[in-house]
């Protein structure tokens, strides 16, 4: 949540939907263990999430295809919206 607000502009939202990737056993461990918040966990370790590519929403597919055919593990995470004020990411 950090690192993305940095590409977008000013006035928009991401927007994300935790439930669209899987995240790996490894952070469910580290937040029982250190009793980390969801907030931090996401803001330290990112979740699973190693990469975020913001495409055009009719080229999300093609750029699905395209990054799966190349054997990378991709999809839909999320969209942006307008929103007032400064660049922002929403985890739902």
């Amino acid at each position: 949540p950090g690192n993305l607000p940095r590409v977008m502009s000013a006035n928009t939202c991401a927007v994300l939907d935790s439930t669209s990737w899987k995240v790996q056993p490894i952070f469910h461990w580290l937040q029982e263990q250190g009793r980390v918040e969801q907030a931090e966990m996401y803001r330290t370790f990112n979740c699973g999430i190693g990469l975020v590519l913001a495409v055009a929403a009719n080229d999300a597919d093609k750029t699905i295809e395209l990054l799966n055919a190349a054997g990378e593990n991709a999809s839909v995470i999320g969209h942006i919206e307008k929103h007032d004020g400064p660049a922002t990411v929403e985890i739902h």
